[in-house]
């Protein structure tokens, strides 16, 4: 009478109802024992699972874990002086641990002291160094303001510039028109039919024209020269 309610417990505790319980040792014994066995060994395996009462773990307390540097077992981690330093701290003197040895050396300790310098300077220290930065941003933004003003003083004279090159511009553009259609004219007139300006024909006629302009330019230059000189031109010697 007394397995059957701990019987209950046990399968409540599993999260197992009975029937589920039994369908699944029926399919873990049958292959043990067969089928024509099964119905005989349930009930016995049931009562084990009822009387089944686990030794409870035994913690040692009072006595806590130290490693044993000496030994090849112990990880390289619980040999190091910070694994020192926290079994110090939880268990004292227990830990076996000299607490001399857990200050820092004079190395150490000045780099420890240059960090907190670093990270936490002191309140002089950090007004200075506001005082430095905002003097930084004013002088550059009185530099920033001055090289506006300037470039605003030469605005005018940038903007006469940029009209009197677009006009330069457009006044060459039109004196190219100009040439371009006088020339097409003359082609015309020349071969009696327009030509493509692209056209290699064009393009000798072009060269032609430009090289009796450039000797034009230096007969008329040479007399020139001979004029300011006192020189008899070669129309005058020639008429003679």
């Amino acid at each position: 009478m007394t397995s059957a309610p701990r019987v209950h417990l046990t399968l409540e505790v599993t999260g197992l109802s009975s029937n589920m319980a039994a369908s699944l040792l029926s399919r873990r014994t049958a292959l043990f024992f067969g089928v024509s066995k099964l119905n005989s060994f349930i009930p016995a395996v049931v009562q084990q699972i009822a009387n089944y009462n686990p030794r409870p773990l035994r913690l040692n307390i009072k006595d806590p874990y130290i490693p044993n540097k000496e030994s090849e077992r112990t990880p390289d981690w619980q040999k190091t002086e910070k694994y020192e330093r926290r079994l110090f701290g939880r268990y004292g003197r227990a830990s076996g641990t000299d607490p001399t040895k857990l200050w820092p050396s004079h190395a150490r300790l000045e780099e420890l002291m240059a960090e907190e310098r670093e990270w936490h300077p002191p309140i002089e220290v950090m007004l200075e160094n506001i005082a430095a930065r905002e003097k930084e941003k004013a002088q550059k933004r009185m530099e920033r303001e001055k090289t506006i003003a300037a470039n605003m003083a030469k605005m005018p004279k940038m903007i006469t510039d940029w009209k009197k090159q677009k006009k330069e511009v457009k006044q060459k553009q039109r004196e190219e028109k100009i040439k371009r259609d006088k020339l097409l004219a003359e082609a015309r007139e020349r071969f009696g039919y327009a030509l493509d300006p692209r056209s290699l024909k064009f393009k000798e006629m072009v060269a032609e024209i430009e090289k009796e302009e450039k000797k034009k330019r230096k007969l008329l230059k040479r007399r020139k020269r001979e004029e300011e000189q006192g020189l008899p031109t070669a129309t005058a010697e020639s008429s003679q």
